[in-house]
């Protein structure tokens, strides 16, 4: 058995550092900082960070088949040239009825579209202002399901026919069958039902033994999940309490690096986690991730 190393690679802290995506091509994680509107590339060659500012909170970043990335920022979808440094609206979920939400976590399918979840803005735990939308291929919005908390972590099965997703205050993980032929979901219910001293569930990934790995957000982990049992299998501990999201990356995709946060710490706490906010690589885990999907529009 390899032994588990935790090492802050990202020193740099987010405010609520989220959406980690490892880009094989540059060997740079992309990610995102919420709360301070900007998406990031971090070169693990050369430990350059180089960021984009977004008008918007912005919730997720993923990959784009044709060049660039598309993000979900505030309530739209928009696509982002790292070339050109420029942002450009595609789409809008605004909903006049629930206008107080924001987009937050997002990954793209096996087939190339891209879904994202949006939350309530003042996080009352019995407002559900939030829904998963798609944005499709051709840029229209298609909305599967509202009534959420809080849109977090989401991933497919390995064989691209179950859909797992956290709606973070239900403090689950939860499974839908999926038809990649039309992203369509059914059969909604609970593979993992969080512990006490568990936190928060937020992001989430999967590794070639289909088992997930989930953020537990105030409580400095990461959990490793059997979603066929509902039986927790590992709990890797972080230097820091806020643990918002993982993927997998690195040589063969055999490193694990979790984003965290540090808004709404005290001077206090900022004292007892001085690493809070950065951006960690666990190694040593023994497992393989899957390289993440490009949308296709």
């Amino acid at each position: 058995m390899s032994t588990i190393k935790v090492e802050c690679v990202i020193k740099e802290q987010n405010e609520v550092g989220e959406s980690p995506v490892w880009e094989e091509k540059d060997s740079t994680l992309l990610y995102v900082d919420i709360m301070g509107k900007r998406v990031s590339r971090w070169n693990s060659l050369t430990n350059q960070i180089d960021s984009i500012a977004t008008e918007k909170l912005v919730g997720s970043v993923v990959p784009r088949q044709a060049g660039g990335y598309v993000i979900a920022e505030g309530t739209r979808f928009a696509f982002v040239d790292w070339v050109k440094r420029s942002v450009t609206p595609v789409a809008n979920v605004d909903d006049r009825e629930k206008p107080n939400t924001r987009f937050n976590d997002g990954k793209v399918d096996p087939a190339g579209r891209f879904f994202a979840g949006t939350m309530g803005l003042d996080m009352k735990p019995d407002v559900m202002d939030g829904a998963l939308y798609t944005l499709l291929p051709d840029h229209s919005v298609v909305q599967h399901f509202d009534q959420v908390h809080l849109s977090n972590g989401l991933d497919w099965s390995l064989d691209h026919r179950v859909f797992y997703y956290i709606d973070s205050l239900a403090f689950m993980v939860e499974a839908f069958d999926y038809d990649i032929q039309t992203g369509g979901l059914s059969n909604r219910r609970m593979v993992y039902n969080m512990e006490k001293d568990e936190g928060i569930p937020d992001g989430m990934c999967i590794d070639t033994e289909g088992k997930l790995w989930v953020a537990c957000y105030n409580a400095g982990r990461v959990l490793r999940i059997d979603p066929q049992t509902g039986k927790r299998l590992q709990t890797v501990k972080l230097p820091a309490e806020k643990t918002t999201s993982c993927c997998f990356g690195g040589k063969d995709y055999s490193d694990l690096y979790v984003t965290s946060a540090y808004a709404g710490m005290d001077a206090d706490s900022l004292a007892k986690h001085p690493e809070a906010g950065c951006i960690f690589k666990v190694s040593g885990l023994g497992v393989k991730g899957i390289p993440p999907f490009s949308y296709t529009g």
